[in-house]
């Protein structure tokens, strides 16, 4: 598919913004868009041509436009058909997107390539990049500043199946997926009581446990079968996305004796596929029970900007998104930063000054590459783990730099030895007392009696959260901790307004496609707002001055 020609002024006669601009008023919201949003989408045409063929099929949907129109989509919340028919009859919208009164439009299935087209050309990111761009332009997001980091789970477009539902579910996709391919005469001789068993048929949800149960391990032994018949034929059989599924699923669900006996495996994997519509999305859960969320889906991390002055009341935010990075939900929120900072600094931003975050993304290691630098994470880290009656971490003074450590007692420790530990590569030291915790007035409350002496094993970087699990007790720290109480806030401004809870779509890309449009929306709607307060402010300023 072909560029089209492309005319960022639009045509003198035909367009919107030269017939019916005067309808709007200066401080209207698609007048804004028009005068300020629509040259920065402009400008990403050569990044968007990079998508298409030059000289090469016939002539795509101007990609500029149907960039606009899926960042409108995301403004106001609408499906892909009511997004083409607004585009087609909306005038705001066709001021908005320098549109032409008569243009008749495209169909809703082209806004569904066209998303596809940006995630094969790894350009998922460009409109929030480009409006983050402009945004920095405009001195409204600071090269390095103050900013605030928390994560939120979105839910995948799946419904939640039990281990029984999703072996057959990923049997009968597997099956469909053969049966577009097989001619009938080359079908096994299985196929017809597999085809009735995992698409014809339908599960009995009030079966017994025991008829359950069997049927589990019948699916088992079907996968087994149908896996086997596989392995001699083509490679686009064999290797079909649904039976390299099918693989993955039998694999995490059922374990081969050596005996041959098939038995389901008693600890699922983590990553486990919950659903084959959606191999991406994985189970994770937060907090403890009974208050506990559990989720099927994924996680994003939400950073925001904060002003050098707190906005007065009554005037618009100042606060912008700076990333917005997808994770499987499995992953750490300590993993989440890095992503963070990395996609910051892909798009010219420097590590922020000061990073205001929850416990989740405060460790040792953290505080330690922060200061290194030259920056501030800012959260409370987590207390030590109490393995012992009495004292933990936090009630010894503890000198890695010095190797050496003193008890509740002020006894100076007797040993120091380095370990390193093997998953990670990282240094931990350990601490022992091996005469001191003989006669001490503390033993019975310091360790157990059935250790000899006290040891202490903390990591290399242990003095930054040391000094952090202090520092965060005074009043001082909790009241700069105010800061970061405003993500809270946005993250209800983007499940609400802009529907970040639910995926629209499936697949860790896509999903990521959707938080990207969210971002740049919702960075593009408190950017209108701003503008709208100045004109009306501007505005009454004059008025004041005529009378």
């Amino acid at each position: 598919m072909s560029l089209p020609s492309f005319d960022a002024q639009g045509s003198l006669f035909g367009s919107v913004s030269v017939i019916a601009r005067g309808l709007f008023e200066k401080g209207d919201r698609y007048w804004l868009f028009a005068d300020k949003i629509w040259p920065v989408i402009a400008g990403t045409r050569e990044q968007l041509a990079q998508c298409y063929c030059e000289n090469n099929g016939r002539p795509g949907v101007e990609p500029v436009l149907l960039l606009g129109v899926l960042i409108f989509q995301f403004l106001e919340r609408v499906p892909d058909r009511v997004a083409v028919d607004m585009m087609k009859y909306h005038l705001g919208w066709k001021l908005a997107l320098n549109v032409e009164l008569q243009a008749t439009g495209f169909h809703s299935t082209t806004l569904v390539g066209f998303r596809q087209r940006l995630i094969d050309h790894d350009q998922a990111q460009i409109a929030f990049a480009a409006v983050l761009e402009a945004l920095q332009s405009a001195g409204l997001v600071p090269k390095k500043g103050k900013q605030r980091l928390d994560s939120t789970h979105v839910l995948a477009l799946v419904t939640r199946l039990s281990w029984l539902e999703c072996i057959r579910e990923t049997l009968r996709l597997a099956l469909e997926e053969l049966a577009d391919k097989l001619p009938e005469e080359e079908r096994p001789d299985f196929w017809g009581a597999f085809w009735e068993r995992y698409v014809e048929s339908r599960l009995d949800y009030k079966s017994s446990a025991a008829v359950l149960k069997n049927k589990h391990r019948q699916s088992g032994e079907d996968t087994i079968r149908l896996l086997q018949w596989l392995e001699p034929v083509a490679v686009d059989l064999r290797e079909g996305k649904q039976a390299v599924l099918l693989r993955r699923v039998f694999a995490e669900q059922f374990e081969v004796s050596r005996q041959g006996e098939l038995r389901p495996v008693r600890v699922h994997p983590t990553g486990a596929v919950k659903s084959p519509h959606d191999p991406d999305a994985q189970w994770s859960a937060k907090g403890h029970s009974p208050d506990r969320k559990e989720w099927i889906g994924y996680k994003v991390q939400v950073a925001e900007s904060i002003p050098e002055e707190p906005a007065q009341k009554g005037t618009p935010s100042g606060n912008f998104l700076t990333s917005m990075a997808t994770q499987s939900a499995t992953e750490s929120d300590d993993a989440g930063l890095r992503v963070v900072l990395e996609q910051q600094r892909a798009a010219g931003l420097e590590a922020p000054q000061e990073l205001y975050v929850d416990t989740g993304y405060v460790c040792a290691e953290g505080l330690a590459a922060a200061q290194a630098e030259g920056r501030e994470l800012l959260g409370p880290a987590r207390p030590s783990p109490k393995n012992h009656q009495g004292f933990w971490s936090e009630k010894f003074d503890v000198q890695v730099e010095q190797r050496r450590a003193f008890c509740p007692a002020g006894k100076k420790s007797t040993q120091c030895s380095s370990l390193r530990v093997g998953k990670t590569g990282h240094i931990d030291y350990r601490f022992e007392w091996s005469t001191h915790c003989r006669t001490c007035a503390l033993r019975k409350k310091c360790i157990g009696s059935d250790q000899p002496h006290r040891t202490l094993v903390v990591s290399q970087h242990h003095t930054g959260l040391q000094h952090r699990r202090h520092e965060q007790t005074t009043e001082a720290f909790r009241k700069r901790m105010h800061r970061r109480n405003g993500i809270e806030g946005t993250h209800s401004e983007l499940i609400r307004r802009y529907g970040l809870r639910r995926a629209r779509y499936r697949g860790k890309a896509k999903v990521n496609l959707q938080n990207q449009f969210i971002g740049a929306a919702c960075n593009i709607n408190r950017w209108l707002h701003m503008m709208a307060w100045e004109a009306g402010r501007s505005t009454d300023d004059s008025t004041l001055k005529d009378e």
